[in-house]
């Protein structure tokens, strides 16, 4: 994600300085115009706006408030912007934090995946003073689309978390529904057309099924990040004492996925859970009248 985010600042025309732990990903920005820079304090140094994009809140915590970390670099009036995807109450502590250094800090994660990202069309959802958030929609226009104030510190993680719930559980969803049409010996090429044209159609069911017909795993969005994002969910409906019955259940799901060795593969491997439930896949499955018995299946993981 960070990547295409990188290159679409740059095409906009800011000034970039970037510290990465991968020195090749620094040198191909340097190469297109960044400054690298040695730590996260140093690019801070060099910056007014700061933006971290890291895989879970422990991450994001060192980087911004660790050892040689932004808050050391960062000047009185600097904006420091997570896009992450983090824990609520984790954000709050890290604006906090900032605070007490005369630092503003925004959580600002992103929708989209990858191709947004690359497309600069991201959906971002941003939590903190509504006066920070004014002065940074510039940034955020280079990278999104849908571009939304949420309230305060922590509501952009928030509402992350809600359209990852709502993710989830429409991913199950396409899941079922094609468990459903394969059993009973539906040509699934069909079916995906005319449901993806109906009311049951989604970003997940156009983007996903076919992918989990065509057996295709790789990743656009991992198991094990949606995995921790779920993870945060539950604990966030714990804090809240709300039940998220569902999102449990899909939460165990990709465990079994993981379980079978597809924690690095993308969100459409969950299809490999139910198939191991059913006995039965979905891929290679085309119309049969009602009297000829099922094909036989590959039930493997």
């Amino acid at each position: 994600m960070g990547r295409p985010m990188v290159r679409n600042l740059l095409k906009a025309g800011h000034k970039v300085t970037i510290y990465g732990r991968r020195k090749s990903v620094v040198d191909e920005f340097v190469a297109a115009g960044a400054f690298a820079a040695g730590s996260p304090c140093e690019a801070a140094q060099a910056s007014d706006v700061v933006i971290t994009m890291l895989p879970d809140s422990p991450d994001v915590k060192q980087v911004v408030a660790g050892e040689g970390g932004v808050l050391r670099g960062a000047r009185p009036g600097t904006v420091v912007v997570d896009m992450s995807t983090i824990s609520p109450s984790v954000a709050r502590d890290i604006f906090g934090l900032a605070a007490a250094k005369g630092v503003d800090f925004l959580d600002a994660p992103v929708s989209g995946g990858e191709t947004g990202a690359v497309a600069g069309t991201l959906s971002i959802m941003v939590g903190g003073k509504q006066e920070v958030y004014e002065k940074c929609v510039p940034v955020f226009q280079a990278l999104g689309k849908n571009v939304t104030y949420m309230g305060e510190s922590g509501a952009g993680q928030m509402t992350k978390l809600c359209n990852q719930v709502i993710c989830a559980l429409n991913i199950q969803a396409v899941c079922e529904g094609l468990m459903l049409g394969a059993k009973a010996g539906l040509d699934m090429e069909k079916l995906l057309s005319v449901v993806s044209a109906g009311a049951a159609g989604s970003w997940m069911l156009s983007s996903l099924a076919p992918k989990m017909l065509a057996r295709d795993f790789e990743p656009g969005f991992k198991v094990r990040l949606q995995q921790k994002d779920l993870r945060l969910a539950l604990a966030a409906a714990e804090e809240l004492k709300l039940p998220l019955p569902a999102a449990r259940l899909v939460h165990q799901l990709f465990r079994a996925v993981e379980a079978a060795g597809m924690g690095e593969k993308g969100t459409q491997a969950l299809i490999a859970a139910l198939e191991k439930l059913a006995e039965s896949t979905v891929s290679g499955a085309a119309r049969r009248d009602a009297h000829e018995s099922p094909p036989e299946t590959d039930s493997s993981c």
